[in-house]
């Protein structure tokens, strides 16, 4: 077979993966480089070849050098052959739960909303794969890898690595040296993961005269000379696709294959690209010349009444014109237009001159917009013409970038909206275009976004409406770029210039948000006491608008960081659920959603955290949010269960909310929450050298993030210090938390964790006098805020420094009755194993207690913890023998003291 000469081991290759792939449903990923003619297109084409005839579903595309910009252009390639002809029953059952999301990034189906670029990543495994299941097994296809457009090849490289466990057989082809430099993930995508690499070499002189006899057939009058074919291998170079055009221009023209045609030889291969080909074309006419450049200009797949136009032919012009390129192996199909191979086509359109292609592409962009194709297929084109002030072209850009958004290749909408604002818009839609800019950067640029916004703001024509919204999402970038004081400044800055109430109190929720999450802060005492005084007044008044609900929800969070009664917070949070706060509003965001969530957890009331937790992570997959949205769920829905439930399952949704953070990057804040989260749970667990790797991993040391983050980074960090037995180097990272956080108002024992750590480092270092007095201090901050939960914590650190063995008993006792009756397993089985270490060893008690040690922490799947009750049981075990008295029976003295009573709980 032509063009497939030496390539026997990669074509046993590709039959062993589709023999399997047909017979046992196993899939792999064959991976074919080279250079530019090696033959990775045939290659391709023999794997298409032998899944059709093999019954297999196959889908194919490839990227373009000029489609580059077109987010998802190979994705469509693939699915919209597929999906685009079926009836809405079928397309949906195709798409499932993802058709919004996918359908709008293939192109087949309206977005509603933006989701983020992770979303879409994960619809289009759940579609791929769902199809490789319901009709498959399924042989995925993309050739010219290299030239993809960034959203496609980042799928893939992420889809391709993992069909080896699936029905799915991924064939990709490539050039390395053109893959582009942020293309990294791609360029790996074959490490560690058995696939199969076919790396191409050129033909050997052998295999180049056996191709050089096949195109001379017998009969052409002239024997082929073994001189002859050694002339053509060292032209061509072994290079398959130029030896074949090289040796089909020499008989089509009448060369004779002999050793004394080299002279020709040498003229035609450099017609074959470069300033060779483009001298031919310029011989063969301005009409096929004219054709070609169009082409070149429009790109892959382009019918030739497109390309007639743009190139300012008639039909009879334009069809006379590809006869001459046709026959000249320039272009190939006859209603669908083509370039014989990429080179050619990269060829011509290098050699346009500059001011004729940017009139090509101008008219490009018209006259597919006439045809009635999309403004994301013009917008390509627009990029590449002057700005000239003309506002139709601005509007084409903006509905491409919405039409993006939709999509979720934010990075796309940013292309075409900065060229829009280079236009320029008009001057009263000025504002409103760099508002658009700045909301297409925020998911993988705040900073980026804030330029943008502040640009906005400056704008002469700013209508009250929009400034406000500009306003709103300036401070949220600047917040999740760790700026929160100026985040906190622009909202009561606009707050005092607000005329509306509505919008006044929607600023002053912003406000005091903002102000909530600096770590920083300075007045955050009389922040707080301002919007005790809002939330008040709008809880009395009844107003059930969603700004004074997001008030009371952020309330119910202050009061709880501050250690107000929790039946204060839980009052305010029962009262902003009185209706819809939904965690992915475009609008109102949600972290006040979370915070009210978080309060539960804190005032005991682990089931209605949970639900609310399920109920936005569902919301966020809903809407595609699946980047930083979802791995702050899981994170924190991970955090919930470290807190209150089994510590297996906290560190299930902890890891993968890592993942998801890994994913989204490193140094945000959301990767903030996924270490500490994480590195806490692997303490709890006993995971010692795991938690201190992912602690160096994370860079869990100073300078600490602004953000007040939970758990707080620095509290973790001294409880790793502790398992480490670096107690001076403990004391000193929670006496700066003390500081920090007393600073920031954070006064709930519960929330912040340094007091129980600080005062085992104050007891360790002898310092008993500290440690007692902050142990106190933990205590009442713990009945101040009044949860079981918070109280048995408490009491568990003032046993930690009592020296009286009655009274430390007596402590610990009452610690363990009272997170008996609430979700606190952990603490419960802390408190159990202290209990058990500190009865005298070999009384019943010490026995009973031992055992009940043992099986909480087992339960809370807390390793370290069952590992030291076990010991404590053994100690007790060992020191009493049956048929003696085993020592006095306590169980008189396990009763709380009368300074110390449940009741001060309840």
């Amino acid at each position: 077979m032509q063009g497939l000469l030496e390539r026997e081991d990669e074509l046993d290759i590709i039959q062993a993966a589709v023999g399997a792939l047909r017979d046992e449903h196993s899939g792999d990923l064959l991976i074919v480089t080279g250079a530019a003619g090696l033959g990775k297109t045939s290659l391709l084409a023999a794997v298409q070849a032998a899944a059709r005839s093999a019954g297999l579903l196959v889908l194919a595309a490839r990227g373009g050098e000029r489609e580059q910009g077109t987010a998802f252009h190979v994705v469509r390639g693939l699915l919209e052959p597929l999906l685009g002809p079926a009836e809405d029953a079928e397309r949906r059952e195709l798409l499932g739960g993802w058709h919004d999301i996918v359908g709008a990034a293939v192109g087949v189906a309206a977005g509603r909303a933006a989701p983020d670029p992770q979303g879409v990543r994960d619809g289009l495994d759940w579609v791929v794969t769902n199809l490789a299941f319901a009709r498959g097994p399924l042989v995925l296809v993309v050739d010219d890898a290299h030239w993809a457009d960034a959203e496609s090849l980042t799928w893939l490289a992420g889809f391709a690595a993992r069909v080896t466990n699936s029905p799915i057989l991924v064939a990709v082809a490539y050039r390395p040296d053109e893959l582009p430099d942020w293309a990294d993930e791609f360029r790996r995508v074959g490490d560690d993961n058995g696939a199969s690499l076919l790396g191409l070499p050129p033909l050997t002189p052998e295999g180049v005269d056996t191709l050089v006899r096949e195109l001379y057939p017998d009969g052409s009058g002239t024997a082929v000379e073994d001189a002859f074919c050694r002339d053509v291998w060292a032209v061509a170079g072994g290079n398959p696709f130029e030896t074949v055009e090289l040796v089909g221009k020499a008989r089509n023209r009448g060369i004779a294959p002999v050793e004394s045609s080299w002279p020709e030889l040498r003229r035609l291969a450099a017609e074959t690209t470069g300033s060779g080909l483009i001298a031919r074309l310029q011989q063969l006419g301005s009409g096929p010349l004219g054709l070609a450049r169009a082409v070149a200009v429009l790109g892959m797949v382009t019918p030739l009444q497109l390309a007639g136009d743009v190139a300012g032919h008639g039909p009879t012009e334009a069809r006379a014109a590809l006869d001459v390129l046709r026959r000249e192996r320039v272009l190939t199909g006859h209603q669908i237009l083509e370039f014989v191979h990429p080179l050619i086509a990269t060829s011509v359109y290098r050699d346009i001159p500059d001011e004729e292609r940017t009139a090509l592409h101008q008219r490009s962009a018209r006259a597919l917009l006439e045809a009635g194709r999309s403004p994301v297929v013009a917008a390509r084109h627009w990029l590449e013409v002057p700005p000239r002030g003309d506002a139709r072209v601005v509007e084409h850009l903006r509905e491409a970038a919405r039409l993006f958004m939709q999509a979720g290749a934010p990075e796309a909408a940013q292309r075409c909206l900065a060229r829009a604002v280079e236009e320029p818009p008009p001057v009263a839609e000025r504002a409103r275009v760099l508002f658009e800019l700045g909301c297409s950067t925020l998911l993988y640029d705040p900073a980026l976004t804030s330029e943008h916004l502040r640009a906005a703001l400056e704008q002469p024509v700013i209508p009250t409406h929009l400034r406000e919204q500009i306003s709103v999402r300036l401070a949220q970038s600047l917040a999740h770029s760790d700026d929160l004081a100026r985040a906190a400044a622009i909202m009561r800055t606009e707050a005092s210039r607000a005329t509306d109430p509505a919008v006044w109190l929607k600023m002053q929720l912003w406000n005091f948000m903002w102000g909530a999450f600096d770590a920083r802060e300075e007045g955050s005492r009389e922040r707080s006491v301002r919007l005790a005084e809002l939330a008040e007044r709008l809880y009395t008044s009844g107003d059930r608008s969603i700004a004074a609900r997001y008030v009371l929800g952020l309330r119910a969070w202050d009061a709880t960081v501050r250690g107000e009664p929790v039946d204060l917070a839980l009052r305010y949070s029962d009262r902003a659920l009185e209706g819809e706060l939904r965690w992915a509003h475009p609008e109102w965001g949600f972290e006040v959603p979370v915070l009210v969530a978080l309060t539960y957890m804190y005032g005991d009331r682990r089931e209605r955290a949970l639900e609310l937790f399920g109920q936005g992570i569902a919301e966020y997959e809903q809407a595609g949010w699946r980047g930083a949205h979802l791995a702050f769920g899981h994170t924190v829905l991970g955090f919930v269960h470290y807190r209150t439930g089994d510590l297996a399952d906290a560190e299930g949704c902890a890891r993968w909310g890592l993942e998801l953070a890994d994913r989204v990057g490193t140094g945000t804040p959301v990767h903030w929450y996924a270490g500490a989260t994480m590195i806490a749970v692997l303490n709890a667990r006993g995971k010692a050298d795991e938690a201190r790797a992912l602690a160096a991993r994370c860079r869990l040391h100073a300078p600490y993030p602004n953000a007040v983050v939970v758990p707080d980074p620095q509290t973790v960090r001294g409880a790793l210090l502790l398992e480490q037995g670096a107690f001076a180097a403990a004391e000193a990272e929670m006496t700066q938390a003390a500081a920090r956080l007393d600073g920031h108002g954070i006064h709930n024992p519960g929330l912040s964790g340094w007091q129980r750590l600080l005062v085992t480092a104050c007891a360790r270092l002898g310092d008993l006098d500290r440690a007692r007095e902050v142990a106190a201090d933990q205590h009442r901050r713990a009945e101040r805020y009044g949860t079981l939960s918070g109280i048995g914590a408490a009491r568990r650190s003032c046993a930690d420094v009592e020296p009286d063995p009655h009274a430390r008993v007596t402590l610990l006792d009452s610690a363990v009755r009272m997170l008996e009756r609430v979700p606190a397993p952990y603490e419960r089985a802390c408190a159990l194993t202290e209990l058990a270490e500190a009865l005298d060893a070999g009384g019943r008690d010490a026995v009973t207690a031992g055992r009940r040690a043992e099986e909480a922490a087992e339960t809370c799947s807390a390793d370290a913890l069952v590992r030291r009750a076990r010991a404590a049981l053994s100690r007790s075990a060992d020191a009493h023998h049956p048929g003696s008295s085993g020592g006095t029976d306590r169980s008189s003295s396990l009763c709380a003291s009368p300074e110390l009573t449940e009741s001060s709980a309840t």
